[in-house]
């Protein structure tokens, strides 16, 4: 069995002020590493194989401090666990993406469909590459979400920062243990 901790970056100024990310390159502000330093206190009840990470350099620096306190390299970055890419609305708030776009369809938006296949192509390929590991894998919510969406089949509350939500693959199939560190429930 793969055991897999996906955990979302920390705080950026961009998330304090309600902005889209995306796949815009915003760093941590010192809350989210505060709260990167606060995640690994549940991750440390765990001996972990393998640290990986989004290349967006949030979710990089989150991986970061949760290894050197783990005592755990970071040694890849999945692609595909980058955050969702909302192209022209990027930067902007929800409200005044929806001022332009009021249908909510940016131009330039990643689709829901191709963010859960290329969420879900990689935790099956950590989990195809590190069979019987214990993996942390730092990304971002909405990545996430789509993950746990398509495993359960029903919405999922939202991802905090830097919460930490574990899943399990028996080798045929995924179960999502926890959201937020809370259990999830079964469908």
């Amino acid at each position: 069995m793969t055991f897999l901790a996906l955990v979302r970056h920390g705080e950026t100024e961009w998330n304090l002020h309600g902005r889209l990310q995306g796949s815009s390159d915003i760093p941590l502000n010192e809350t989210g590493r505060a709260q990167a330093r606060e995640a690994v206190y549940e991750l440390g009840e765990r001996q972990w194989d393998l640290l990986v990470s989004s290349p967006l350099s949030r979710a990089a620096e989150t991986a970061d401090i949760i290894g050197k306190h783990l005592g755990i390299e970071r040694t890849a970055t999945y692609a595909d666990l980058a955050e969702r890419h909302f192209g022209d609305a990027e930067g902007f708030t929800d409200y005044d993406a929806y001022s332009h776009w009021p249908h909510g369809r940016y131009p330039g938006l990643e689709s829901r469909r191709d963010l859960i296949v290329r969420g879900v192509r990689a935790v099956d390929e950590i989990a195809a590459a590190h069979p019987d590991s214990s993996v942390i894998a730092v990304a971002h919510g909405g990545v996430i979400r789509a993950i746990f969406d398509a495993i359960r089949g029903v919405p999922s509350p939202r991802i905090l920062n830097a919460g930490v939500s574990t899943l399990v693959h028996d080798g045929s199939g995924w179960t999502v243990e926890t959201i937020n560190s809370i259990p999830a429930r079964r469908t």
